[in-house]
């Protein structure tokens, strides 16, 4: 693989890898109904590649942003 390529992978590996970390941070800051459902969909989150987008599609507008993030 030349060096090029290999820059193209790496940049696209980390704009997954932030967008995974993008669904954690936001469910961690929500309140969902149960905590059964936000540990659902942390783990939906953690699903490689496209849990990030299964979060944002099914699961975003289904907590609210609390105002402390404990």
């Amino acid at each position: 693989m030349n060096i090029p390529g290999l820059i193209i992978v790496l940049a696209l590996l980390l704009i997954l890898f932030l967008l995974t970390v993008w669904a954690l941070v936001d469910v961690s800051m929500k309140a969902f109904p149960s905590m059964g459902e936000k540990v659902i969909w942390w783990l939906i989150a953690l699903i490689p590649f496209i849990g990030w987008l299964i979060y944002l599609v099914f699961g975003f507008r289904r907590g609210t942003r609390t105002k402390d993030f404990a």
